[in-house]
């Protein structure tokens, strides 16, 4: 990577981001090339709940305006009585024009291609060869998002060996179980990981005993908790495997996560595209990257199977020197004055610091400029307090306000 005048053979993927809302997929449009995200229901990220079925047709509307591919994910495990709200949904993907849905039961995978959609099989398929591939293309998918489990020669192997259009992760949270089939949560909770419910019991602390009930001595307590992914510094190899998509996971992070992240794989991307991507713009972006929520990162099992290096023994979420706060809720917006009523409920707010303001589909950074209480200008406002926040931008009715700073370092 480090000779800048390199040329690349295989075209550059398609940058495929995950969303949780219009706010985020709106700051897409001009990093991404495709979204993909989840209805309410029948998701991996039940938490995500943002888009409803009714909310769908002017969703994708938005998104294809902005000259994106949409993606629905239906990947959750499939239950007779779940049959026909799938098929429900499936009919409002295939009226809104959704480009494909991702899913890997195949009573999911028939109901959509009845329907006309293009089906994409999920990670959750744990495809990893090319007669699995070649499978799945007899049954009419047209995409397979490769299991997260393969090293760069094997993918490189399966481009080789079959026609169908390969997609790989190169960037978010791993899980521990191969390809995200993890029971921890269902048999400690009763919260099923396979139906979107996952607890994270990955990222707890725990403790390790031998056999004879003594504890054992460890350096770190995070004993389960695998960092995230990130290849930014290795996409010319990725590229030079020949899939076609290169996806970022993130449908329950921020808009404000979500933008970082993709201006830096945009950038990466464009660079590998003329051929000036270089070591070092790789490891700037990578310290870009490294400001945003994180466990810590690894390269995942691109290049051998992770060891102790792709544990975060130390911290469970997030490793950002960069953290948010929630300082408060909008109660409403005044356009005429550039202002809008705040209430503090978790935070106090003082003249120049850094807030985000963030809702369904607002999203926006600013610093504070100016503090109203009972009519006269203050210079810091405490929290329980209701107060005037000068605004940049149109905000709405219970949009939240997060200040953002760096932790201290002692």
């Amino acid at each position: 990577m480090g000779n800048p005048q390199i040329q690349r053979q295989n075209p550059i993927p398609e940058l495929v981001v995950g969303v949780q809302n219009l706010a985020a997929a709106s700051i897409c449009k001009d990093h991404a090339d495709a979204v993909y995200f989840s209805l309410d229901r029948f998701s991996l990220r039940a938490r995500a709940q943002e888009i409803k079925i009714d909310d769908l047709c002017a969703f994708v509307e938005t998104v294809k305006g902005y000259g994106l591919e949409t993606y629905m994910a239906v990947n959750t495990v499939i239950y007779p009585e779940d049959l026909k709200a799938v098929g429900d949904v499936l009919e409002a993907a295939g009226s809104a024009g959704v480009d494909a849905v991702i899913a890997w039961d195949p009573a999911v995978i028939c109901a959509a291609l009845d329907r006309g959609l293009r089906v994409h099989i999920s990670t959750q398929a744990n495809v990893s060869n090319g007669r699995a591939a070649e499978f799945y293309e007899t049954l009419g998918a047209s995409r397979v998002v490769l299991s997260r489990e393969l090293g760069i020669h094997q993918i490189r192997g399966i481009a080789q060996q079959t026609g169908m259009e390969l997609e790989v992760f190169v960037h978010g949270a791993m899980c521990q179980a191969v390809s995200g089939r993890c029971y921890l949560s269902a048999y400690l909770l009763g919260r099923s990981a396979n139906c979107g419910d996952c607890a994270q019991p990955c990222r707890w602390s725990w403790t390790l005993h031998d056999d004879r009930g003594a504890e054992v001595e460890l350096g770190g307590k995070y004993l389960l908790s695998a960092k995230d992914l990130c290849m930014i510094e290795h996409l010319p190899e990725l590229i030079d495997t020949g899939v076609c998509a290169f996806k970022v996971e993130g449908r329950l992070r921020n808009a404000g996560y979500t933008a970082a992240v993709f201006r830096c794989y945009r950038e990466a991307l464009d660079a590998c595209r003329d051929g000036s991507y270089t070591t070092e713009q790789a490891q700037e972006l990578k310290g870009r990257l490294e400001l945003e929520y994180n466990r810590g990162f690894s390269t995942g099992f691109y290049f051998g199977v992770p060891g102790p290096d792709g544990l975060g023994y130390e911290s469970d979420m997030n490793a950002s020197p960069v953290q948010r706060q929630a300082a408060g809720v909008v109660l409403n917006y005044y356009p005429k004055r550039g202002a809008a009523a705040v209430r503090l409920l978790e935070q106090d707010l003082t003249v120049g610091d850094r807030i985000i303001i963030e809702g369904t589909t607002t999203y926006f950074e600013q610093e504070v400029e100016s503090l109203v209480k009972d009519g006269e200008s203050i210079s810091a406002a405490e929290r329980g307090q209701e107060v005037g926040l000068g605004v940049r931008d149109r905000v709405r009715e219970n949009d939240r306000v997060f200040k953002v700073g760096r932790l201290p370092t002692f």
